[in-house]
């Protein structure tokens, strides 16, 4: 019998007495990381049940927009890779990526 491996990602919120995130650190000991801090996370997962995405979305509240702007473009680009090694739909990773690129372009976030 395979014994099975299982890993852990954890993440610990310090909140204000709003409840608004003041810090993030997380923990992946797979991937090397060990209470790392962090301005914003964005996690989905998906409910196979009732076919729809779940999410959380927090960031601290000295996450600086200029930053955000560059996280979630990042963000983006990352997700069009992720859908083309996912579905192989390459025509539409491409039209994915230059979503991105106008996304950047708009928020001046690509060198001239």
């Amino acid at each position: 019998m395979v014994k099975m491996h299982t890993s852990e990602i954890k993440i610990d919120i310090e909140l204000d007495e709003n409840r608004v995130p003041e810090k993030l650190n997380w923990t992946a000991k797979d991937g090397g990381i060990e209470n790392e801090e962090t301005k914003a996370m964005l996690l989905s997962v998906w409910d196979h049940k009732t076919k729809e995405s779940l999410r959380i979305d927090l960031w601290t509240k000295d996450m600086p927009v200029d930053e955000m702007k560059i996280f979630f473009h990042q963000t983006l680009v990352s997700m069009s890779e992720t859908f083309n090694r996912a579905t192989q739909d390459e025509k539409m990773s491409a039209t994915m990526k230059d979503f991105c690129d106008y996304f950047a372009e708009k928020l001046e976030l690509k060198e001239k």
